[in-house]
């Protein structure tokens, strides 16, 4: 996993579309993002602070991306 840096949740979001993902909704202060060609499906919270690293793992992860960015 090595060391990931601290993203944040607008950084995050970009690096998602680049991979095909669009947003589908929100609600409150999460977005839920989708990949057409894989049904993959992930949810980001959007706020202005950096996302703790469990949570940026977790995400990748449901994304099916490589912790190596």
């Amino acid at each position: 996993m090595g060391n990931l840096p601290s993203l944040k949740p607008r950084e995050l979001l970009k690096i998602l579309k680049k991979h095909g993902f669009v947003e589908k909704r929100q609600v409150g202060s999460h977005i839920q993002l989708f990949h057409p060609e894989t049904n993959l499906r992930t949810t980001v919270p959007f706020h202005n602070k950096d996302l703790k690293r469990k949570t940026l793992v977790s995400i990748l992860k449901q994304a099916n991306i490589s912790a190596r960015i």
